[in-house]
């Protein structure tokens, strides 16, 4: 309690980023994907800078601000001595310079912002893939104190149900292939590059999209990784 009330960190995550993907067409190993991952988390850790300037001027700013890296200027891609994304698109430009002043001017109120966390929990309540994670399956048994339940990818099932190619025997096929779509020839080539799952991904992938967003992680980030044979 006593280090809370001194520091006030906060720990902010993300849920989803896999239907994030799946909603965009984009496979994991796109380029695409790489560069809307690291963006995503500039604006949350610019947004949630500024709403933390703002809070310090009318709340003041938390006890230990003075001497700390925030106080002389330094954000935390500073910390990684990388360049920050400054545009996201033709609307949204963060503008870290001003900020920087704002903060060294009026100090922020909290000592730490973005913490993404696993979510399991949170994330199965509200429908979404866990955190920052890749589907670990496309289809998979699900146990609850009501029964047992087979949860299918939501997003690969509508677009296999749009080609008219979802049936039975379809499903039957990816259960075999314990939930992967890589060696399913009535799949599309395009569809079995986007919904590759954990275990079809290279992980370098995985790490590569931590390091592009860890200059905006202040705190700590949930990464695992996944091995079928160590």
């Amino acid at each position: 309690e006593l280090s809370n009330e001194r520091h006030r960190p906060l720990g902010i995550g993300v849920q989803g980023l896999a239907d994030v993907y799946a909603r965009m067409r984009l496979s994991f190993e796109d380029s695409e994907a790489h560069e809307l991952n690291e963006k995503i988390f500039a604006v949350i850790y610019y947004a949630s800078m500024t709403a933390s300037m703002e809070l310090a001027q009318t709340d003041g700013h938390y006890e230990t601000f003075a001497g700390s890296p925030l106080s002389q200027g330094k954000f935390q891609f500073d910390l990684w001595e990388q360049p920050p994304v400054s545009v996201i698109n033709d609307t949204l430009t963060l503008d870290w310079d001003t900020l920087r002043t704002q903060v060294m001017t009026h100090g922020v109120r909290n000592s730490l912002l973005l913490a993404p966390m696993p979510t399991a929990s949170t994330s199965q309540i509200l429908g979404n893939n866990e955190c920052i994670e890749p589907f670990t399956s496309n289809i998979y048994s699900r146990r609850t104190l009501s029964g047992d339940y087979v949860v299918m990818n939501k997003y690969l099932q509508r677009t296999l149900l749009d080609l008219g190619i979802w049936n039975e025997d379809l499903k039957n096929m990816i259960l075999l292939n314990r939930g992967s779509v890589q060696n399913i020839k009535s799949i599309p080539k395009n569809l079995q590059r986007i919904y590759k799952i954990s275990w079809d991904l290279s992980q370098k992938v995985l790490i590569n999209q931590a390091a592009d967003r860890a200059k905006y992680v202040c705190q700590s980030q949930s990464l695992n990784l996944f091995v079928t044979d160590p």
